[in-house]
């Protein structure tokens, strides 16, 4: 089978013949029908997250059961799922506080499956590598989405979507009538974007370098596009009555971006940080203005959801048409145009690519 894969940091990944194991007693197989081009394969392209090489890029998608292993009661073949990157134990301590996008077994960001051409060993991307024709899985990475959910839609569900819609509804509790600003405008911040106006916020402000992520941004249902510059703390006060934002969201994981959604909100407003950045990247705060502005700043891991119960959900969002995902999808390509959709990514283009392999 094909997968697209990485050598080296910062060396561009290539499409290459693999071989992936059969199903071992809990596992099945995955024909992908769709995945997402997402900013933590980028991550590992780049160098931010270390990662062993070579590797398979890939970790948002869906696609069709097509072999199950001994012991497998989730799923059967002919099933349409959802792949689930860090699926939790249900076991440990933080699985036990229902906090399963803490589990202290989820997330790893690479590990040992199959063979390149050449024999070597293969890795696979947060235990997926889901830009492939094929992924050989646990079945509890696997969740079940009803049949008439397009494959493109559901893809999205694995992690833009649930990262960015969690966000805004389980990490920051976004009420009706509370302002919003969103910093980075990729399909995450995107789907933040469109989750705070379903939530009823207003204004929902969307900020972003490119200025040509505004027409994106209003279809997404942003009340307003701005360009990220060093007034952006002024503009957002600007439209707040002088305050700044209730709840702002950073979507791109830099130091500087957390700083100026820290600047943008109000006090006693929340930062929720929800892009991944590098371990040496550092956010300068001073001890007095912490305690000054009484803002809460925190992360957002995984949209602090549980994707078994969050990702089925959404699913029937989606097909009652209250959740609208196409505003997020600005490309579509094959497994062999998955590299240059990184190319875009890196240069800020577009929301999410959509690979169909």
């Amino acid at each position: 089978m094909r997968a697209l894969v990485a050598r080296g940091v910062g060396e561009p990944p290539r499409v290459e013949e693999v071989e992936l194991p059969d199903p071992a007693p809990g596992e099945v197989r995955v024909a992908v029908r769709a995945a997402g081009v997402c900013h933590s394969d980028l991550s590992m392209l780049n160098g931010t997250v270390a990662a062993p090489y070579p590797l398979a890029l890939g970790h948002e998608a869906a696609g069709v059961v097509t072999e199950t292993g001994a012991d497998v009661t989730r799923v059967a073949p002919g099933e349409h799922v959802v792949l689930n990157w860090a699926p939790p134990c249900r076991r440990c301590w933080y699985c036990g506080r229902d906090e399963p996008w803490l589990c202290e077994r989820g997330g790893v960001p690479a590990m040992a499956r199959g063979r390149t051409a050449a024999g070597e060993p293969l890795h696979v991307t947060l235990g997926l590598g889901a830009l492939a024709e094929e992924v050989v899985v646990p079945e509890t990475a696997v969740i079940p989405v009803p049949a008439e959910l397009p494959f493109e839609a559901a893809a999205l569900l694995g992690c833009a979507v649930l990262t960015g819609v969690g966000a805004v509804r389980r990490t920051a509790g976004v009420a009706r009538g509370e302002s919003v600003v969103v910093i980075g405008l990729g399909g995450v911040g995107l789907s933040v974007v469109g989750a705070a106006r379903a939530a009823g916020a207003d204004p929902v402000l969307a900020v972003d370098v490119s200025p040509t992520k505004a027409k994106l941004a209003l279809a997404a249902g942003a009340t307003e596009f701005l360009l990220s510059d060093d007034s952006l703390s002024r503009a957002v006060r600007g439209r707040t009555d002088r305050r700044g934002a209730d709840h702002a969201f950073e979507c791109v994981g830099r130091g500087s971006t957390i700083r100026a959604a820290w600047r943008a909100a109000r006090r006693g407003g929340t930062v929720t940080v929800v892009g991944m950045g590098a371990k040496d990247d550092v956010v300068p705060l001073s001890a007095l203005e912490i305690f000054h502005s009484a803002r809460t700043l925190r992360s957002s891991v995984y949209g602090s959801s549980d994707p078994d119960r969050d990702v089925p959900a959404l699913a029937r969002s989606v097909l009652d048409g209250s959740l609208d995902l196409a505003p997020l999808i600005s490309d579509r390509t094959d497994l062999d145009g998955a590299a240059a959709a990184f190319d875009r990514m890196a240069r800020g283009e577009g929301a999410r690519t959509v690979v169909v392999p």
